[in-house]
């Protein structure tokens, strides 16, 4: 559905003051304000078309009503969310959950809402209707050459996709690994899945690249073939330079510190991809910001810290999505939410002094370093983001607009009380 120009506006209007009173200070206490403004400005966060539906946990789902139907509807509803937020400007598929039969159509759709394809999903953790072989023991790591060769086929078909959509990267998140000891040789396994990554980076176009993502457990419990940061980066090494580490803040064993995986996986210049959402004990994937939001701002600073000691652009030389999925909340209220913690996090890490912070760590001065990390987390930046939205002609508070308009109930006017995405 299309968000009419007057309601923005309208909405905009009734809370212009209090921002503007709200813009003033925080604009009288940072130096580099303006700047901020214009960064956030530029950022992006890549929608999955996964999560606009309501997701599920192997228990049950419940879904809500006015779900996306198709890949159309999703594309309207990620569209919808950069018209309130003007920071999801891309869309990351999950093949085959959403393939584009009209490539052509897709793509023509996504532009009318202002955006872009950005990584493909592929999945070889599911068995889908039709295919020949199961991937129950495995997919790239498997003992059968046949099922490992579906699983190079399936991926090579998702490139494919995606360079008729003008996408220029792909996911491969494999759930490969094993239950009880003895069910597998560790040796054979990573030897059979690098051969499948190395097939499959054969088939990439040359301005494309490839993110291993790693997962420390689940659906396998005793050993993951893609495990941690350390065998990502070491199948991404052996790969190529069109290969990196993709890191998911829930793919973590407890009290990870994650800040420090990504400082040292961009000096080495292998950290491609980044999936945002927020845990309390595994991979929960919960609304990225609601458990643990001063991890998430000392994981920002050290991705933008790492970013520009590269010299890399923020908004172009690494994939960011969001992946979470969830049973209790409006899918597109909960991503509204995620949007707006990534932004804040990404403001407060644009803050944070460098050279002070330097100094304090040079002199061994703990309690500086400290303090000057916290006290940038605890300053709020809210009315610079909504500021950057203001600007790009977006609203000035997402979530209150979304419920105001009673959007979900449009949705559900429009397309039904009891549709079920896609997918998850």
């Amino acid at each position: 559905m299309q968000v009419e120009k007057y309601s923005i506006e309208n909405h905009n209007e009734r809370l212009l003051k209090e921002h503007q009173r709200r813009l003033n200070y925080i604009s009288a206490t940072v130096n580099n304000a303006e700047k901020i403004i214009e960064q956030l400005q530029a950022f992006q966060i890549a929608i999955p078309s996964w999560a606009l539906g309501t997701g599920g946990t192997r228990f049950g789902r419940f879904s809500g009503g006015g779900e996306p139907r198709t890949l159309e509807e999703k594309i309207e509803d990620i569209g919808l969310l950069h018209a309130l937020n003007h920071s999801s400007g891309a869309v990351s598929l999950h093949i085959p959950w959403d393939i584009p039969k009209n490539a052509a159509h897709i793509k023509a759709l996504a532009a009318q809402q202002g955006l872009r394809f950005d990584a493909m999903n592929s999945n070889t953790f599911q068995d889908q209707p039709e295919q020949k072989l199961s991937y129950k023991f495995g997919s790239l790591q498997n003992v059968n050459k046949d099922i490992r060769q579906q699983a190079i086929d399936h991926n090579i078909e998702v490139i494919q996709y995606g360079v008729e959509l003008g996408s220029t990267s792909l996911t491969v998140w494999l759930s490969d690994g094993s239950c009880f000891p003895g069910q597998l040789n560790f040796r054979e396994a990573f030897q059979n899945t690098l051969g499948g990554l190395q097939d499959i980076y054969k088939a990439l176009p040359a301005d494309w690249k490839i993110f291993v993502e790693y997962k420390a457990y689940e659906p396998n419990f005793y050993s993951t073939t893609v495990g941690d940061w350390g065998q990502s980066y070491l199948y991404a090494t052996k790969l190529g330079p069109k290969a990196y580490t993709l890191v998911d803040l829930g793919h973590h064993l407890p009290n990870a510190n994650i800040e420090q995986i990504v400082a040292l996986l961009l000096m080495e210049g292998k950290l491609g991809g980044f999936h945002f959402n927020d845990s309390k004990y595994g991979d929960d994937d919960l609304t990225t910001g609601s458990i643990k939001p001063y991890q998430l701002f000392l994981i920002f600073k050290e991705l933008v810290e790492g970013m520009d000691a590269r010299g890399m652009d923020h908004v172009s030389d690494m994939g960011w999505m969001i992946d979470a999925s969830h049973n209790v909340k409006d899918p597109l209220e909960d991503l509204l939410q995620s949007v707006e913690a990534i932004m804040l996090a990404y403001a407060q890490a644009l803050l944070v002094d460098k050279k002070t912070l330097k100094a304090a760590q040079q002199n061994n001065d703990v309690v500086a370093a400290q303090e000057i990390l916290q006290n940038v987390f605890r300053m709020d930046m809210r009315p610079l983001v909504a500021e950057a939205r203001l600007r790009a002609g977006a609203v000035l508070d997402p979530v209150a607009f979304f419920r105001e308009e009673k959007i979900r109930e449009k949705l559900i006017k429009h397309r039904g009380s009891k549709t079920v995405a896609t997918g998850l």
